[in-house]
């Protein structure tokens, strides 16, 4: 209760109901006969019966608007917990070759897949997403909202981006979105499967980059190196396309930043690999929570119009008093 004094208000029902009790006993008209005897055991009128109903559903209407005054909520709660937590940035590579169907059903859709049970289970991490092909494209800044992050990765489409593998414009994005974190430990997850041939920004360049920052990279290089069908979302026609990854140079980021590299040849081994990054990534950090207050006057208030609703209509249909 934010205001338990008002509770006190209760007590004028003593007076009330007192009233109500002196004003019945001296409200009805007498007639003097010499016996009672043929009336005693007539019936209580219901209308009688509706009219202690109606003052009743006034004590109530009045208990109920006293109550919901007194604004009963849930109490505000503010401590300090030590939890496992970090900032952690998402970077996935959207470039056509992705498209490829040596994972269930694509590698694309197998990569999304395990990025959002990820997320789903970094219950007290920030984490933003990064996409890149031909070139990189912000898409969730640090947050610790898993559904909107999970719907940010559910809502990734391939085609958003101009074609290519931006792998360094990719790095470079996902160190610029990850240095507005407060968490100590800083990650990056890069997830790929060809080689840089597009941007701006070398590979190395943006490892450094990240090297400096503080910032860890963990590459994962995923898919099978080797010609690749892949085929159209209707099914109507497929193509063949060479893909290799450039492990070396994947090898190289995680080596400078401290991070490590991961290959992933199929989806059982990329769910592994995400557990075991799951259990690196985490530092202990000191986090203040605090609880907001949920209102609960609500439904006192709707009781107490409900029952002075009911009064009214009582009162001026069934219980109407003709002059």
């Amino acid at each position: 209760m934010k205001h338990p004094g008002l509770l006190f208000l209760l007590l004028l029902y003593i007076p009330l109901i007192s009233w109500y009790v002196w004003k019945y006993k001296n409200a009805n008209p007498s007639l003097g006969i010499s016996s009672a005897k043929p009336v005693a055991k007539l019936p209580t009128s219901w209308k009688v019966i509706l009219m202690h109903f109606c003052f009743v559903l006034q004590l109530v209407a009045i208990g109920a608007l006293i109550v919901a005054l007194a604004r009963p909520q849930s109490h505000d709660h503010f401590n300090t917990s030590r939890i496992n937590g970090t900032d952690i940035v998402l970077a996935l590579d959207i470039s056509g070759s992705m498209s490829a169907q040596d994972f269930e059903p694509t590698r694309f859709e197998a990569a999304k897949d395990v990025a959002s049970k990820f997320v789903s289970q970094r219950e007290n991490d920030n984490i933003g997403l990064v996409v890149f092909a031909g070139e990189s494209l912000s898409v969730m800044p640090l947050t610790n909202d898993r559904a909107a992050l999970v719907n940010a990765i559910d809502n990734i489409k391939m085609g958003d981006l101009h074609d290519g593998t931006a792998i360094g414009d990719g790095l470079i994005s996902a160190v610029n979105r990850i240095i507005s974190g407060n968490a100590k430990s800083k990650s990056i997850i890069l997830l790929t499967d060809g080689t840089n041939n597009a941007g701006e920004v070398p590979p190395a360049t943006a490892a450094e980059i990240a090297r400096q920052k503080g910032v860890r990279v963990y590459t994962i290089g995923v898919g099978t190196n080797g010609t690749i069908k892949i085929t159209d979302p209707y099914g109507f026609s497929s193509t063949s396309i060479e893909t290799k990854i450039d492990e070396e140079s994947l090898q190289s980021i995680a080596e400078t930043t401290n991070g490590k590299y991961f290959r992933a040849k199929d989806e059982k081994v990329l769910k592994k690999v995400f557990e075991e990054i799951d259990s690196l990534e985490k530092s202990v950090l000191d986090v203040d929570k605090y609880t907001y207050t949920e209102e609960n006057f609500k439904p006192w208030l709707i009781l107490a119009l409900a029952s002075f609703t009911l009064y009214l209509l009582l009162r001026y249909t069934i219980l109407r008093r003709i002059p």
